[in-house]
């Protein structure tokens, strides 16, 4: 359909409407899978709006805005925070704290930029809502939870979600980062990469320092393991390949003259290519057995920590998108980006149905601070504060041009 772009616009109320929005969900952030408060919040808002809404997932929210005949797109916005200390000064930043599954309090921050997906999706609902005449079909609203462990997007179709919600013919979404704000970076085909992450316990022999004869010692075996399995992306992975290999914890031993009976690491495993993520994997199970036996040691414990899916944004639903938002916010604000080695559930939500999706960045930071000595915070970063706009309004109305752009024509 044609887009009219007088959907979009925010009056001053809305503004201030949006500005106030955003500011308590980013001094009210919740730990992975905790989001109780966030997702009542978000199920208040919606029904609100008139929206059919309800909790999948644990602490996600679905809302289901039907508008008559017509297509039926997803769009997701993801809503937890991360175990952070926030140090951006801001006067709304966060004081919240959480509980790790240890039962560790620790302060919980929204640094990965979460608070502003939350805020553009809402934010679009109630401009749909308000121009029911512009439009017509039906926008299946996912608030995601548990997106920092990948843990969310699963919980959310175990639990039934294209069961209790219309299945879309596309599902989009989108990310804030460290980019220009008031632009948009999008790639074709991968988009983002997919992620394994194990624990490795490494068991030994337990011995007095003073005699190491009597042990299988399992930090040397633990070094040797890492030192090791950074050979599969020099010696097994095609140079034209990409692979990352993280060992990213090393715990073993409580005092310098004993020799533990354990030692414990956790590892991180970034790939685009599937076959790649195979090989890597079985690369490493291989090389961790292999060390333990040259050890005369037992096979190590391996037990997966989370596992993100391939991002894969459709090419031509891509280069739809493309031009479509070229004709919003400008040629010069569309960029083609290449991949990207983080990872999102994201992909997890359309593959579970077999239809597309696109997935892209819009940035957070004004040219001064991208031009200065010091690149600007990035995601995850306890200074992570996006300027609040042109940020907001862009996410907006890069949410609204992606779902006006596949819902049909109002009558």
């Amino acid at each position: 359909m044609t887009i009219d772009t007088a959907v979009f616009h925010l009056s001053e109320a809305h503004e201030s409407s949006m500005h106030e929005l955003y500011r308590h969900l980013h001094a009210h952030p919740e730990l992975s899978m905790q989001e109780t408060h966030t997702a009542a919040f978000i199920l208040e808002k919606l029904t609100h709006l008139g929206l059919d809404s309800f909790l999948c997932g644990g602490t996600g929210v679905v809302g289901i805005l039907r508008n008559g005949d017509g297509p039926v797109i997803g769009y997701r916005a993801d809503t937890d925070g991360l175990p952070m200390q926030e140090d951006t000064g801001l006067d709304y930043a966060s004081t919240t704290t959480g509980a790790l599954a240890d039962g560790t309090e620790v302060p919980v921050m929204h640094g990965c930029g979460h608070d502003t997906h939350i805020t553009v999706a809402l934010t679009a609902v109630q401009l749909l809502t308000e121009n029911r005449d512009a439009w017509a079909g039906t926008v299946v609203f996912i608030f995601q939870p548990g997106e920092e462990t990948g843990a969310g997007a699963k919980a959310m179709v175990e639990d039934g979600l294209w069961d209790k919600a219309p299945k879309p013919s596309i599902i989009y979404g989108q990310h804030v980062w460290p980019g220009l704000a008031g632009t948009v970076n999008i790639s074709k085909g991968t988009a983002m990469a997919m992620a394994d992450s194990w624990k490795v316990i490494v068991h030994g022999k337990q011995a007095h320092g003073s005699q190491p004869e009597q042990s299988i010692d399992p930090i040397v075996l633990g070094a040797h393991m890492v030192v090791r399995i950074q050979t599969i992306v020099a010696r097994e992975v095609h140079p034209m390949k990409s692979a990352v290999v993280t060992v990213g914890t090393f715990h073993g031993g409580l005092k310098e003259n004993i020799i533990p009976a354990s030692a414990e690491f956790s590892l991180n495993v970034r790939t685009f290519d599937p076959e790649v993520r195979e090989r890597v994997l079985g690369s490493l199970r291989r090389i961790l057995a292999a060390e333990a036996d040259a050890s005369g040691a037992p096979s190590p414990e391996i037990s997966e920590i989370s596992s993100f899916p391939q991002c894969y944004n459709d090419p031509s639903s891509t280069a739809d998108l493309m031009d479509v938002l070229g004709g919003v916010l400008g040629e010069d604000a569309v960029i083609e980006s290449p991949p990207v080695m983080g990872s999102e559930d994201f992909g997890l939500l359309a593959e579970a149905i077999g239809v597309p999706s696109v997935y892209w960045f819009f940035g957070g930071h004004p040219q001064d601070k991208l031009d200065g000595d010091t690149p600007p915070p990035g995601n995850h970063s306890p200074f992570f504060a996006p300027q609040i706009e042109p940020t907001l309004t862009t996410g907006v109305r890069a949410a609204m041009t992606a779902l006006l752009s596949k819902v049909g024509t109002a009558s």
